[in-house]
């Protein structure tokens, strides 16, 4: 399985929060020296995410279960993070990402919004067992910026 591995949980499909996910993926594999990232694209599950042991679904959870570091991304709904994104990582087991680096990616309106799903999502993978690094919370305007993912993970290298 790939070292590095992004979760895009925005339901729609080549949304610009799988951009931005599979950015901050490339660089930290480009730091780290591994391959690029594999990415798990909830939008291309649809109802079949309510069916853990779909193919797709349950090679996506093998995936985030075998990543060094995961990844994950999404788009600020309601306060926190996609339902999407919430039922795929109800499928992981009690501490299904211990073991795991994890790395939130949240996009919101404003920036207290992106942040308060930012912590949401930071809760989440915490209790799933995952060490939670420092997450990127950007605004819908922040995404236009070309440089964005690599300054993030510059700041981050040290604590990935």
């Amino acid at each position: 399985m790939s070292e590095v591995v992004v979760v895009s949980g925005n339901p729609r499909p080549g949304s610009r929060t799988r951009v931005l996910a599979e950015s901050v993926g490339a660089a930290v594999a480009r730091r780290e020296g591994a391959a690029a990232p594999a990415v798990v694209d909830l939008a291309a599950y649809g109802p079949a995410l309510l069916a853990p042991d779909e193919v797709r679904v349950a090679g996506g959870l093998a995936r985030a279960r075998a990543a060094r570091v995961l990844v994950v991304a999404t788009p600020t709904y309601k306060g926190s993070y996609t339902g999407i994104l919430k039922v795929f990582l109800d499928n992981l087991p009690h501490r299904g990402l211990a073991g795991v680096v994890a790395v939130p990616v949240t996009v919101g309106a404003t920036r207290e919004q992106a942040g308060q799903s930012e912590r949401h999502l930071r809760g989440l993978l915490a209790e799933l067992g995952a060490e939670v690094r420092p997450g990127l919370a950007v605004t819908e305007a922040d995404l236009a910026d070309p440089g964005l993912a690599e300054g993030y993970v510059a700041e981050l290298a040290d604590r990935v």
